[in-house]
């Protein structure tokens, strides 16, 4: 083992939440196509119970599913590319999916997006109270405020507000919720048969919230939950969406290309977070990453450049048309990277996307096919010592408080990274190897 691995552990533990979609692509866009992707059980409920299974017994803290309201069509004018080639389509709502993984587990934490944009306060705080009643305690909400016209369109909308009014209403939704959560007091169920009360209703209360935006009486159907109110996850990295989530994030998942750009993420945001009053304990840093494992550093290797020859070039170029917003359908895929002319702000957009591959003469379809491997991530490749030796620099250099960790073949590398890279963390002492708490809040900020 290397100088990482000789490290003694300060005590301070490494957070594990894992990335998931209810389709047959997460941010490599060709292992679908593995022989190792389950792909065939993408819309049978039993495939999430597994996965569920097996990221607790790998002690994870917890699983959160992405989800998109809506198919990319922008590339070609049609969303031909993204259904038909395989993309970023979410086919279930996890909302479905989650009571019943909840049921065959009892300590991970369990956590859906929704957005703040079309959905009522009323109908999160009563569904995210439901599901940490449902779960004992494990629920999260990963909120976002949206971004894409195509999602707007189908809630009846023309066009997506600025980002400055997205995040103004997601401050007033948030507000709104915790209203609702509040609405009932610890005790407030008595269930005395003998008396017959049921409840006390002095220990309920109206919300009584009236925003700019969203108004809510209350109070809440749902009783309060184990936990009080879901765990917040936020992914925002604009300097609206940063503030936004140094108010109200738990836990914030962020994607980085580097340590250098981790490192100052993360002190970026633990500044933040002062400014609000908030501990920097009260939140944990995870940038995603995605991780193909071998025996040995030569099979991880070849593993891996198999995987990546499985992408499709045109389905990178439709995935990156969704990010910025352009049709890159117009674009030769030989072309060169720098004789493709863009609008300045889409243009900022596709250079953050393609970071650190102008430099290599890169033409537009060679950037697609690596855009497609892993998206904003880093790939890391090896074996389970070298994947660890990696991690755990990133974690003890104070690039993180942990990690996202989005699939590759899926279920085979939560299976394999549970297997091989979590007992190697462990034994470092810097991953649990037994949960301490019960609810998911527990497990982010243990006694």
């Amino acid at each position: 083992m290397g100088m990482v691995a000789d490290r003694i552990s300060t005590g301070r533990q490494m957070h594990l939440v894992a990335f998931l979609m209810t389709g047959p692509t997460c941010h490599h866009h060709g292992a679908w196509r593995h022989p190792d992707s389950d792909v065939e059980d993408v819309l049978n409920p039993a495939r999430y119970e597994h996965i569920a299974r097996v990221l607790e017994a790998g002690k994870f803290d917890s699983l959160f599913f992405a989800d998109i309201l809506g198919v990319y069509d922008l590339y070609g004018g049609s969303y031909d590319t993204m259904a038909g080639r395989g993309g970023q389509v979410c086919l279930l709502d996890p909302a479905v999916l989650l009571p019943g993984m909840a049921r065959v587990t009892s300590r991970i934490g369990l956590g859906l997006t929704y957005s703040s944009t079309f959905n009522h306060p009323y109908q999160i705080a009563r569904m995210l109270a439901s599901l940490d009643h449902v779960s004992a305690g494990r629920a999260a909400w990963n909120v976002v405020a949206s971004t894409s016209t195509l999602e707007a369109r189908n809630f009846g909308m023309t066009e997506m507000p600025g980002r400055a009014q997205r995040y103004d209403r997601a401050d007033e939704v948030l507000e709104a919720c915790f209203a609702l959560w509040n609405s009932w007091e610890d005790g407030a169920l008595v269930m005395d048969r003998a008396a017959g009360v049921f409840a006390n209703p002095a220990k309920i209360h109206y919300a009584d919230y009236a925003g700019q935006w969203v108004k809510t009486r209350g109070p809440l159907t749902t009783p309060r939950s184990p936990q009080g109110h879901p765990v917040i996850m936020q992914a925002g990295s604009s300097e609206r969406g940063r503030e936004f989530g140094a108010r109200w994030g738990e836990i914030i998942f962020t994607l980085q290309h580097q340590k250098s750009d981790m490192q100052a993420f993360y002190a970026d945001f633990k500044t933040r977070m002062a400014r609000y009053g908030r501990a920097p304990e009260d939140c944990v840093i995870l940038p995603s990453i995605d991780v193909v494992l071998g025996e040995t550093e030569a099979l991880a290797r070849e593993r891996a450049e198999y995987l990546n020859s499985l992408v499709d070039t045109q389905l990178g170029m439709a995935q990156i048309s969704g990010h910025i917003g352009v049709d890159l359908s117009q674009y030769d895929p030989d072309l060169p990277l720098a004789d493709i002319t863009l609008e300045e702000g889409s243009r900022g957009s596709f250079d953050v996307i393609l970071q650190g591959t102008a430099a290599e003469g890169l033409t537009l379809g060679e950037a697609a096919r690596r855009f497609a491997t892993s998206e904003l991530c880093p790939q890391l490749v090896g074996t389970a010592e070298q994947v660890a030796d990696r991690l755990t620099d990133l974690f003890e250099d104070r690039a993180c408080d942990g990690f996202v960790l989005t699939p590759t073949t899926s279920p085979g590398m939560w299976e394999q990274f549970c297997r091989g890279v979590v007992p190697v963390l462990q034994k470092r002492g810097v991953f649990r190897t037994e949960y301490t708490g019960r609810t998911l809040r527990e497990h982010l900020r243990p006694a």
